[in-house]
Parts: C-alpha cells; structure tokens; sequence
C-alpha cells in the first residue's frame, strides 16, 4: 500500500517525520512529491498511490483519471474545495478533511489582524481597543469556536450567526446567537467570516449585507475570496471611509483595494491561516492517521463527498 504526500508548499520536516512515522507504523510505504512546479509531475507521482495526502494541491478530473489505485484522498486542513468532489465519486474516491486541526491557528491570526487594523495598521496615529467592542461570528465551527474563545480573553462581546448549529451550543460556549446574516452585520463592530465557499456562499458577502454595519466597521476574512462580492465592497468602501478590511487570502481585485483603501485595507501575500508550526504537524499528521485507520476499519467519519 502507498500512501503519497504531494504537496506544492511542504509539510514541514518535522510534520513528514510524524506522517512517516504513522504509515510506516500500519504498514504502508510513503513517498513524497514536494515543491513539484508542473501538474505533470503529480500526475506521474499518483499512477501507482492508494491514498493521497495534500495541503492546497489540486484534486481534479485529471489528476483522479491518473490515480489508478487511489482509494482515498486527504486535504491537511478544513477546507476542501481543491478537491473535484465529483470526480472523487465519479472514481470510487473518498476524500476527507482534517476538521479542527488548524482552528486555533486561524483563530489567532483572525484577532492578530483585527488588532492591526483597530491600531491603524500601526501607522503611529492612535487607534481604538478591541475591548468592549460587539464581535460577529459567521459560521460557528471549529474555528468560529476558537475565534470566540479568543476574543472573549479581549473582553469583546461576542455574537454568533449559523445556521447549522443549535443556539444552545453558542450560549454554552458564552456567544450570543442571532438568527440571520443581516442582524449578525448590524449589530456587531468586527465581523470575522468563517463560511465555506459553497454555491450558497460565494459573492454572498456583498454590499447589501455590508451596509449593515455600524460606524467604524471592520471586516475579517480569513475563510475564502470567493465568498465576498468584491466589486460590491469597492463600493461600499469607496462610499464609506469608516470601513475597513483585513483578510489573509488576497482578492483578485488586490490592487485596485491598496490603491483606492491605503490605510483601510490589508491582505496577506498568501493564505496564512494554517502556517505556523503547530496547525502543519497536526494536520498532517491528522491526515495519516485517518489513513490508516480507514484502511484498516474502513472509518469514513471525515468523508466529504458522497
């Protein structure tokens, strides 16, 4: 049995040591596909695998017509829409995530951002505390959850809007659920968005719902572009100069943002929710273990397709 790792941003070696370990321990033989630059090069690294590991690597058609032996894939992390669902049905696939694994990771850079943002990007000019001030949750999974916890160590109050999950698990929790979008926008000062980009979802963040918001608003994205209506922020932020946004997946329309919101808006050069040391080991190790264990009991608990 061969389990891969193909992964264009490596796990760090310390991560590899730790998967290694695991699929070694059930077995199984692993190898690597690091750093590759041509989708040439994954497609030949899959010809003979049985299970996949990888991070923002693209799942697609192709890649799944290629993986002649493929019986299971995992994204090391939450999301998951690198992953062709269909495709991985379409071949017999099945494809997990790793819930939970970078949710502190995430959570922390979400409050590490809008500290930023509330101090003026540290410009030098004084800024506003993070105290006191009313915080919405979009989507209250894992990382909403850490979000919270974190948040509530600043003293914000903290409100929540999903519709999946029952008010008694947020008040549990100490989070003040509310029972739209709409009401979520405008009663809070910081809005943090954790939403999947689904059908549902994508564009959905748009002007009409911004509009929302109070005076001195600010937006956190550390979820996915493709969920915000970027044309309709442009607008909002052009007609509103109190209103700021942060996010650590940069838009398509970045520089129009910097040019037109120099001071109001900030982007990461790339996705860095899960970048630090410890959300990379979990995740990866997460992902071998789910492996192993579906091979050897056929456990299916994080599967994401049908």
């Amino acid at each position: 049995m061969k389990v891969l790792i193909a992964t264009e941003k490596p796990f760090a070696k310390v991560a590899v040591d730790g998967i290694r370990e695991v699929v070694e321990k059930a077995g199984y033989q692993l190898a690597l596909l690091e750093k590759y630059t041509d989708k040439k090069q994954l497609l030949d690294a899959v010809d003979d695998a049985d299970a996949v590991i990888i991070r923002s690597d693209v799942m697609d058609a192709e890649v799944f017509d290629a993986a002649k032996n493929l019986k299971i894939v995992v994204r090391a992390g939450a999301g998951y829409d690198n992953i062709d669902l269909a495709a991985a049905t379409a071949h017999k696939v099945v494809a997990m995530n790793t819930p939970g694994q970078n949710s502190n990771a995430v959570a922390e850079l979400a409050l590490g951002l809008m500290v930023m943002a509330v101090r003026n990007f540290y410009n030098g000019t004084s800024g506003t505390e993070l105290m006191g001030k009313k915080l919405g949750i979009h989507a209250f999974g894992n990382v909403g959850r850490n979000v919270a916890r974190v948040a509530k160590g600043f003293g914000m109050n903290v409100y929540a809007f999903d519709a999946y999950c029952p008010d008694d698990a947020m008040i549990q929790a100490g989070v003040t659920p509310v029972h739209s979008a709409e009401e979520l926008y405008k009663t809070c000062d910081v809005v943090s968005l954790h939403i999947p980009a689904t059908a549902e979802t994508k564009n959905s963040i748009n002007y009409a719902l911004l509009s929302n918001m109070p005076k001195g608003a600010l937006l956190v994205n550390t979820a996915r572009k493709e969920v915000i209506n970027e044309e309709e922020l442009i607008k909002l932020m052009q007609e509103r100069a109190d209103f700021r946004y942060v996010t650590d997946i940069m838009p398509a329309a970045h520089e129009k943002l910097q040019e037109l919101f120099a001071g109001r808006y900030f982007s990461t050069p790339k996705k860095m929710g899960a970048q630090t040391a410890e959300a990379n080991i979990n995740a990866g190790i997460a992902a071998a273990k789910q492996i192993a264990d579906f091979f050897t009991t056929g456990n299916t608990r994080f599967q994401v397709n049908k």
